[in-house]
């Protein structure tokens, strides 16, 4: 069993009450009908200073990490991004100075088993040979990175997961590898003490030769809400258990400096009250771990990494599917959002044109709305020195610019302050 720093007992001695805190974050105590004999009090994280904005001080930023450079090169097609808000490394480069993703087999020496049974680098994590891992991935991130870099830097390892009770389907053959080398009862502990000492000091090194990218691992945190196709009253919630369970993966947390939960949509999600719930459900987890496991500067930044089509497939998302990826993460008080995508996008110039059309009418258009109602929101409600949220769990209300909507903003919107910054409408400085 985990501490769970969102949901704290404590024992009440007497009338004397003391005021919690968990890693600089102060815990509110609520008590309601406690007797004599009780002694347990029920808590609430109070809110964490909101992530200061990543891009040019806007509250929400769109970062472009698909492969288009492909299409400049080869097909002499430009997509002109920045006309519409969106971060781009130089020439659409798919690796660069505002945004760089490590795959397994670019960062060190990641352990894993392929599907014909052959371990790589040892097969699992406590078989990795670490230090050699940590020599080759410090001498990758120095030839990569410049020494100023302040982008966004994820590692993409997703062979297997940390906690071993999560390594599931194609994945089991983790837990049996595991199991064949020690005694069955240890196999969980040497595993998931194996995880952790690659995947923090992996962290740790990286921020340490590159102290103000933010680095993340994508894919984390999950909610695991996929049993959309299980039940017919689908309604998005993470399990309990699951969320307990990334709270064991505290020291994940503390080692971050970014989250990048996936918010991918499949076709069956498509235009549907499911997908909107399946996607608000895993970023609202996102925002919890976030505020739970603060660093210095305030929350961590979540940046949901979202797809323009559907998941394994090149067909383009449709303006309510974007409202419930992007304008959904906006609304919830996301940093931002990076937009991903395979070689697909580039493999054909008819592929390329596709692409760059859907970006010049549905795309382009609709991120603009939704950076400019973000950037003004913060200015309008929260001074400039916050980021607007949703002020009530379960509205539908959305970050979006209409002379309608703009109106109700500060009914249907709250300030997160950024540190530094207090008052309901972030227009005071914090003592």
């Amino acid at each position: 069993m985990c501490l769970l720093p969102h949901c704290l007992s404590f024992l009440l001695t007497g009338k004397s009450i003391v005021v919690p805190r968990w890693h600089g974050v102060t815990f509110a105590l609520v008590i309601r009908g406690l007797t004599a004999q009780s002694d347990v009090l029920l808590c609430f994280l109070l809110v964490s200073p909101a992530s200061p904005p990543i891009v040019h001080h806007n509250p929400f930023s769109v970062i472009w990490n698909m492969p288009t450079a492909k299409c400049q090169e080869q097909y002499g097609i430009d997509f002109d991004l920045s006309q519409f808000d969106i971060v781009e490394n130089r020439r659409e480069r798919f690796q660069g100075q505002n945004m760089t993703i490590f795959y397994r087999n670019k960062l060190g020496l990641y352990p894993f088993i392929r599907k014909g049974g052959r371990f790589v680098n040892g097969g699992v994590p406590q078989e990795a040979p670490l230090e050699k891992h940590l020599v080759l991935a410090e001498m990758q991130i120095e030839q990569l990175l410049a020494s100023d870099f302040s982008g966004l830097a994820v590692i993409d390892w997703e062979e297997w997961r940390p906690l071993w009770v999560r390594n599931w389907g194609r994945m089991k053959k983790y837990q049996r590898r595991s199991e064949a080398l020690v005694r069955r009862n240890q196999s969980q502990e040497e595993f998931e003490n194996g995880a952790m000492a690659l995947m923090s000091r992996t962290l740790g090194l990286a921020t340490q030769l590159r102290p103000s990218g933010l680095w993340g691992y994508y894919k984390f945190p999950d909610c695991y809400n996929y049993n959309w196709k299980k039940v017919d009253n689908y309604t998005g919630h993470c399990h309990p258990k699951d969320t307990e369970r990334n709270n064991c993966l505290a020291w994940l947390w503390h080692k971050s400096k970014a989250l990048y939960p996936s918010i991918y949509l499949t076709r069956p999600l498509g235009s549907s009250e499911r997908g909107a719930m399946y996607v608000y459900y895993r970023v609202k987890e996102a925002m919890r771990i976030a505020a739970a496991f603060p660093s210095a500067s305030g929350s961590l930044p979540v940046l949901a990494y979202a797809r323009v089509t559907f998941a394994h497939t090149l067909q383009y998302l449709s303006r309510m599917d974007l409202e419930h990826t992007i304008g959904e993460s906006a609304s919830l008080g996301a940093a931002g959002v990076v937009l991903w995508g395979d070689l697909g996008f580039a493999r054909s110039k008819h592929e390329c044109r596709a692409l760059r059309d859907y970006v010049h009418t549905l795309l382009g258009g609709y991120i603009v709305n939704v950076t400019t109602a973000a950037r003004l929101c913060s200015g309008r409600l929260c001074h400039a020195n916050g980021r607007c949220a949703r002020r009530h769990d379960g509205s539908s209300a959305r970050l979006h610019l209409s002379p309608r909507s703009f109106k109700i903003l500060w009914s249907s919107f709250r300030c997160v302050c950024y540190r530094g910054w207090t008052g309901e409408q972030c227009e005071r400085s914090a003592p």
